[in-house]
Order: C-alpha cells, then sequence, then structure tokens
C-alpha cells in the first residue's frame, strides 16, 4: 500500500509511502509533513531542518558518546532514531500526548527493542516539569498542533524549567517557524535569554531576509555553545545555512520581549499551500 490512515479529513493522519525506497514514510497530519522516516537507513534526514537538528546534535557530542535526550514532540520520532543509531546507548525520553498516534507509528514503523527510546504520553510542559534536576543532557522541542507551535512552548517559564532540568554543560535546542519581520522569533529568542546566557540561532539566509517562511533553529547553553562546529556544518550543507551569535544575534533580537505565560502566542500559520518548510 501506498498509503497508510490513522484519521480521515482535513485534518487527518497518514503515513505517505516514499516509493523510492522499500521502508521509507512521510508521516502528514492535516496539510503538513511533520516526519520523514527511513526504517532501512536512520542516518538519512529528508526534510533539511531535521538535518539542521541532527547537526547540532553532533556539533554537542561526537557520534558514539552516550547521551541522555529529552525530545518534546514525537511525531514519527525522526530524530530519536538517529540518535539511537548514532550513539546506540543514549537513554532518550518521548514526550508525545497523542497516544493513538504513538501506537500508529509503532505500529507500522517499529523501533528497535534495544533502542533506549521511551515515549510518554504527555505534553511537553507537564513531562519536562516531571522531570527530574541535572537530567538531560539535550532537550530537543520540536513540537506541533498542525503546522503551529503550541503557545506554551516558547515562554520564558517554559525555558526556565528546561534549564533545570539540563545538566551544566546541556543544550536546548527549538525548532519554530516564522517569517518577516521574525516578530515571533524574536520573542522566542528573548524567552530562551531570560534563562540561558549562551545562545545561537540558525536559518537560511532567505528566512533571516525574510524572502520565504521556513523554519529557524534557536539553541541555548549555560555554556559557550560550539559555534565553530556548527558554522562547519552549516558552510558544508547542501543548502547552506547561517549561524548567528554575539553581536549579531542582539542586533537581531533588538527589544523584543520575551514570551510569558501571561501572554504567548503560537508560532504564524504558513502560507496556503506549503505543506513542509525546508
Amino acid at each position: 500500500m501506498s498509503e497508510l490512515q490513522l484519521r480521515p479529513g482535513a485534518g487527518g493522519v497518514k503515513l505517505i509511502r516514499d516509493l523510492a525506497y522499500p521502508r521509507a514514510y512521510t508521516l502528514r497530519m492535516g496539510f503538513t509533513d511533520q516526519s520523514y522516516v527511513d526504517l532501512d537507513d536512520p542516518l538519512r534526514l529528508e526534510f533539511d531542518y531535521i538535518q539542521r537538528i541532527a547537526d547540532a546534535v553532533d556539533a554537542h557530542a561526537l557520534p558514539g558518546k552516550r547521551l541522555r535526550v529529552v525530545h518534546v514532540g514525537g511525531a514519527a520520532m525522526t530524530l530519536p532514531r538517529y540518535v539511537a543509531a548514532t550513539r546506540p546507548t543514549s537513554a532518550q525520553i518521548v514526550l508525545e500526548p497523542d497516544q493513538e498516534l504513538t501506537s500508529f507509528v509503532r505500529q507500522h514503523l517499529p523501533l528497535d527493542k534495544r533502542s533506549g527510546i521511551k515515549v510518554r504520553a504527555a505534553d511537553g510542559r507537564t513531562g519536562v516539569a516531571e522531570l527530574r534536576d541535572d537530567y538531560a543532557d539535550l532537550i530537543i522541542v520540536d513540537a506541533f498542533v498542525g503546522a503551529r507551535v503550541p503557545a506554551e512552548l516558547g515562554t520564558a517559564e517554559f525555558f526556565a524549567d528546561t534549564a533545570r532540568v539540563l545538566v551544566d554543560d546541556g543544550t536546548v535546542m527549538i525548532n519554530i517557524t516564522d517569517r518577516s519581520p521574525l516578530g515571533y522569533a524574536r520573542r522566542v529568542l528573548a524567552a530562551i535569554r531570560t534563562a540561558f546566557p549562551e545562545t545561537v540561532f540558525i536559518a537560511e539566509s532567505s528566512t533571516l531576509k525574510g524572502r520565504r517562511f521556513g523554519n529557524i533553529l534557536i539553541l541555548g547553553s549555560p555554556l559557550p555553545l560550539p559555534v565553530g562546529r556548527l558554522a562547519e556544518r552549516a558552510g558544508s550543507a547542501a543548502f547552506p545555512y547561517r549561524v548567528v551569535h554575539g553581536d549579531r544575534l542582539d542586533q537581531l533580537a533588538g527589544a523584543a520581549e520575551p514570551y510569558t505565560d501571561a501572554y504567548a502566542e503560537e508560532s504564524p500559520a504558513p502560507p496556503d499551500g506549503l505543506t513542509h518548510f525546508s
């Protein structure tokens, strides 16, 4: 079958087979392509923004090093599979509130029994709040409702809780989407900066210059981030992207006010007809 359906309709969920590969599928939720998984090659990352997150993981720690990773947002679990393949002894927690989706994915895209991936039926705020202090090396936030990042995942209070859960040299990464003039992204950046002294902003030049709607990856850490390694990856990518930090990032951030729980917003909706972003 070329298509497997979980829920029908405009907001439905389906797995669409990649006919070029025998065990590769795209998970589509509504009109948005959320994940791509090739069971025969978990290192083949079809979406550019997923490759950017993987680059940031690899810049944080060399392949082979055991990591404790928390993923906020599961979908088809592309990144957890990548970490399991590159760092086989890692312990990973995936926070995915949609239990029906998780069962569907497990049935058709099964995880290796020794993957070290544990899925908890919890939203990001609840799941992170339940974790102990100094638990994780990485927290990767890649969670969407439809095509928009939930408002509660972009606030200063949420990032303060991620800082509590991370070890001293840990890193939080959040994938968001925005368009010119990047008002949403700047406010999420400001929220991260309330909890983390070191930040990096990663996006394609066309997104930074306001020419297209696209994905933006923001990193935060208590300690200096591996900017050199990130820049090396950026320059060698098939579709190069920019790593903004230091004074240039201060200029980009401007006077943006951080989102808080008292006032937060979802990420902007994508233009009509855009099914994945980069």
